[in-house]
């Protein structure tokens, strides 16, 4: 339970919000961090710190695409496929991605280290084809550079070394004092 492994962190959080239902995305990221995604379980916990309705946490599970109503890989490549970003070869490249790792969009390989999923708009048109990893822009990508982009991963992956996650930053942000 995030009540249990987050307890400062939940109690940082919510002391910094003056309406703690402001605390809903962050108390998301914690229950997504415990959970692999954004289970039930996990959105029921989460509802239930905030007394919200968990259909309400269900919706933003839906909107977010940082929310993941499935268990994703350990880097989750999210590909900008939309207009703009598609008259730049996105498509091509979404066709590419999938193809190098031998996975459907919405897949994750079988060893767990990727999944791939499509968004819409990610603020980076002139830079397409792009895709944000874990938070992280790579841009201006070509089969090289993504070829680049997951041995770098890989390697991460491998020697444990990773940059710091979303949880990591909220519970940097949750200890601030003022």
């Amino acid at each position: 339970m995030i009540r249990d492994t987050y307890a400062e962190e939940i109690a940082g959080l919510l002391a910094r919000y003056p309406d703690k239902k402001s605390a809903v995305l962050p108390l998301m990221h914690l229950a997504q961090e415990e959970y692999g995604y954004m289970s039930y379980e996990a959105m029921r916990e989460v509802a239930e710190l905030l007394n919200l309705d968990p259909t309400h946490i269900l919706s933003l599970a839906g909107f977010y695409s940082l929310y993941y109503e499935e268990p994703t890989g350990t880097y989750v490549l999210e590909i900008c496929n939309d207009l703009a970003c598609a008259l730049r070869g996105a498509d091509e490249f979404v066709e590419m991605a999938t193809g190098k790792l031998n996975i459907p969009v919405e897949g994750t390989t079988s060893d767990g280290l990727f999944t791939i999923k499509t968004v819409m708009c990610l603020g980076a048109c002139d830079r397409a084809p792009m895709l944000q990893c874990n938070l992280k822009f790579e841009e201006n990508l070509d089969e090289a550079k993504f070829d680049e982009l997951l041995a770098r991963l890989r390697a991460e992956s491998a020697g444990n070394v990773r940059p710091s996650s979303v949880v990591e930053r909220i519970n940097a942000f949750a200890r601030q004092t003022e």
